[in-house]
């Protein structure tokens, strides 16, 4: 591609560690005022060929610099949160700001230390997760060993089948580092359907979607783990 043509294109690497773009600069300027780029959102810049944290990036400076405190200002109230921040987490990302803002009603901040047990596998599931900050494992104990299932990061969640079955975790969840959390009870999600249907509904789309896009690749490695044995044979 000529340098002309790469001349103000970038690339975002996304929560769910995949790549949007390339994409003009009045179109990533939009991502930062609504919070789906943040300071530390790792950009490639087409013109210099090179990854860059957003807040380093010079167009995008004026930015985030806007956003830092007066010296001697007030911190904002813990626990608030904006929908631009929401929209982060891939499965909101499609909801309106009002859709957000509700849906934050229904919903808990939970800061998690370090090596906190947030789920026990055989409990009985009364919530789902959505993961601010910080890492999380999914792991199952056999004996005394431990098997890691998965590791979830910024914008995944787990828990979402307590939603609609309370029955037991099939797994316990163990934070690898200080992590913040939005949980929502089944008793709360259940109100929510009642009193908002049009978030909820979008809600447990996105959701479904998720999880159909699991599924579907638990069903590959099932089908390429037969192949490989058969092969074998």
């Amino acid at each position: 591609m000529a340098a002309d043509e790469t001349a103000n294109l970038y690339t975002i690497w996304g929560l769910d560690q995949a790549p949007y773009g390339p994409v003009e600069l009045p179109t990533l300027v939009s991502w930062v005022k609504d919070e789906r780029v943040i300071a530390d959102t790792w950009v490639f810049v087409h013109e210099h060929n090179q990854w860059e944290k957003a807040s380093r990036v010079m167009e995008l400076q004026m930015f985030f610099r806007a956003r830092q405190p007066l010296p001697g200002a007030a911190a904002a109230p813990s626990g608030t949160l904006t929908p631009g921040a929401l929209r982060r987490i891939k499965i909101l990302g499609s909801l309106t700001d009002d859709q957000l803002v509700r849906l934050m009603q229904a919903m808990k901040l939970q800061q998690v230390p370090q090596w906190t047990q947030l789920v026990k596998q055989g409990d009985h599931g009364d919530a789902m997760y959505l993961v601010l900050g910080g890492e999380l494992r999914v792991r199952l104990l056999v004996g005394d060993k431990e098997t890691i299932l998965t590791t979830l990061g910024v914008g995944e969640f787990f828990g979402e089948i307590s939603l609609f079955d309370q029955g037991p975790r099939s797994a316990d969840v163990i934070a690898n580092s200080e992590s913040l959390l939005l949980r929502i009870s089944a008793d709360d999600f259940a109100q929510l359907v009642v009193d908002a249907p049009e978030v909820a509904a979008p809600f447990l789309l996105a959701v479904a979607k998720t999880l159909t896009a699991r599924i579907r690749a638990d069903n590959k490695r099932y089908r390429d783990s037969i192949s490989y044995a058969r092969a074998r044979e």
